[in-house]
């Protein structure tokens, strides 16, 4: 059994947050394999089901995101999980937009989230999955920034993701963290690196380059000879005339 944690704050206010992609990851998770309709439960909304056959519990905790061990250290101690049966899927400034990394134990990197969740379990030894964000480029800036709504421009990109996330899950369960994360970056990027490349050329275009080149080079103007030859050939003609005049 694992435990799948999407971190957020609880609230129609954060929905579209930066800050709340982890919750936007289970809310696919949940519609993409059908889990059950979410219920309140350790201090959070939990959804249950399979995925890849493994039964997974989805955990969206109602606390704000500085308390979110509260939901995750209940939900350990219930199912009497080990910490390495625990996936945390959340917001990464350090990563660039679109990046996906997973790792499994590390330090918090000053996110609130993880660090509550740190204070609750007493063991670092659970997986992330971050997702990156981006940053404002200003450390005074990132708060808000977390807290500020994707803009439409981001849309693409963070639909492609958070489907490619859900749909490649199986993938993480496996221990395959390394074709998990490049099999999302290929599904969030491919379709902008495929937009990018240049126009396939039509068939037999080369051919008809290279024969049009060639007829040119055929039909071009002879070439003008050069002072010696034409000194040549007038000496020729002169001994020629001489020969005729004896006749």
């Amino acid at each position: 059994m694992l435990l799948l944690v999407g971190l957020g704050n609880p609230g129609p206010k954060y929905e579209q947050n930066r800050h709340n992609i982890g919750f936007m990851a289970a809310d696919e998770i949940v519609r993409r394999y059908g889990l059950s309709a979410p219920r309140a439960r350790f201090q959070g909304d939990v959804s249950e089901g399979q995925i890849g056959g493994e039964r997974i519990v989805v955990l969206k905790p109602a606390t704000f995101m500085n308390e979110s061990g509260r939901a995750v250290g209940e939900a350990v101690r219930f199912y009497k999980l080990a910490p390495a049966d625990v996936i945390v899927i959340y917001d990464e400034i350090d990563l660039a937009a679109a990046k996906v990394r997973v790792k499994q134990g590390g330090g918090n990197a000053g996110h609130n989230g993880l660090r509550s969740i740190d204070a609750h379990l007493g063991d670092k030894n659970y997986w992330r999955v971050r997702l990156g964000v981006g940053h404002p480029g200003d450390k005074a800036q990132v708060k808000n920034y977390v807290l500020g709504d994707f803009s439409k421009a981001d849309q693409g990109w963070l639909n492609r993701e958070l489907a490619a996330v859900a749909d490649e899950l199986p993938t993480l369960f496996e221990d395959r963290a390394s074709d998990f994360m490049s099999r999302v970056a290929m599904a969030v990027q491919g379709a902008v690196q495929s937009d990018t490349k240049p126009a396939p050329q039509k068939a037999g275009a080369t051919e008809n380059r290279a024969n049009n080149t060639a007829n040119a080079k055929a039909t071009a103007a002879p070439k003008a000879p050069s002072e010696p030859e034409t000194a040549v050939g007038n000496a020729l003609s002169r001994a020629m005339n001489r020969l005729r005049g004896r006749d």
